[in-house]
Order: structure tokens, then sequence, then C-alpha cells
């Protein structure tokens, strides 16, 4: 095997608990400082990160990767809108820790989340992406999701307008 592609770390993907919240914050704030993945300029507080997580912990619905014993990606699905009509809509987020990018991480959360929204009885996954996130919108289509729209300066950061491209699975 070519050493470029040889993979030696191996990925444990596992439900998210609270004590996982210290680096599942570290890695949302890396990506709101460092990316265009989370539309905000605020990092998350330690409270925020906890709340946050809370909730996403108590449906079932947030999970870990971790990489010799570190936490190296975390995903999470949560409503897609707040309305009673989309109840059975949800969006997914999947984050990968900053120089842990292509170790298969981002594609064994995704297989987890999605099976797990499957179980829950959802009907649809909805992955907004930012648009020239050309990894994400790759990943989110080895695994079925069909493109529906982008919408033009669908919102800022870092003084530019960013286009929103949404993408959807169908889970039944």
């Amino acid at each position: 095997m070519n050493p470029i592609y040889e993979r030696t770390e191996v990925v444990t993907v596992r439900p998210a608990s609270l004590d996982d919240a210290e680096a599942i914050q570290a890695i949302r704030n890396h990506a709101i400082e460092h990316s265009t993945a989370l539309w905000t300029h605020t990092p998350q507080s330690p409270t925020e990160a906890e709340a946050w997580l809370r909730g996403h912990v108590g449906r079932g619905a947030a999970f870990t990767a971790e990489v010799e014993g570190e936490v190296a990606g975390f995903a999470v699905y949560g409503p897609w809108r707040d309305l009673d009509g989309f109840r059975h809509t949800v969006e997914d987020s999947v984050y990968v820790r900053d120089g842990r990018h292509g170790l298969g991480i981002g594609s064994a959360l995704l297989a987890a989340l999605i099976g797990s929204a499957r179980e829950a009885g959802h009907h649809t996954v909805i992955a907004d992406i930012e648009s020239e996130n050309a990894a994400s919108v790759r990943l989110h289509e080895r695994f079925g999701f069909q493109h529906v729209c982008t919408m033009p300066e669908a919102g800022t950061k870092f003084g530019r307008w960013l286009d929103l491209t949404i993408m959807r699975l169908p889970l039944t």
C-alpha cells in the first residue's frame, strides 16, 4: 500500500456525553474563529457549550469520534425548524478537529448520525453547507444527500457574503 494512503489511526464513534463538552467546545470555537462553517463570530462559553450539548445528548442526537483517546470530531442533529410541521425533518452538523481531516472521521460520524436519525423515526435530514465547503458537500454526496438549492448571499462572515447550499437525504 502506498504510505500516503495508509491509515493507522482507529476511529471510534460513540454517543456523546456532557463530559465531552469541553472538547466539543474547542472544536466548535475553532470553526467559529477560523472558518465559514458556523456563521457567527461569537465563540461559545463553557456554560453555553454545555447547555447546547445537553439538548442534543438528551435527544440521543450527539456523537463523538475518538482517535488515540482524543475527541477528534463530533456530530449532532436537531430540529431543522421549530414549527411542529417540520418535526420529522432534522438538520445535521459534522465537525472534525483541525489537523484530523482525511482520516474517515467525518464519514464515521455522518454514518452514525444518519443511522440514529433513521432509528428515531425522522423522515429527512437536511444539510445547510457554506457553498465553498467542497469537502462537506462531497461527504454528504457520498451518503446520498441530494442538492436542493444554493441560495446566493444568504449570510455574511469575515466581511464577505456567503452562499448556502442546501442538501437533503430522505430516510424513509
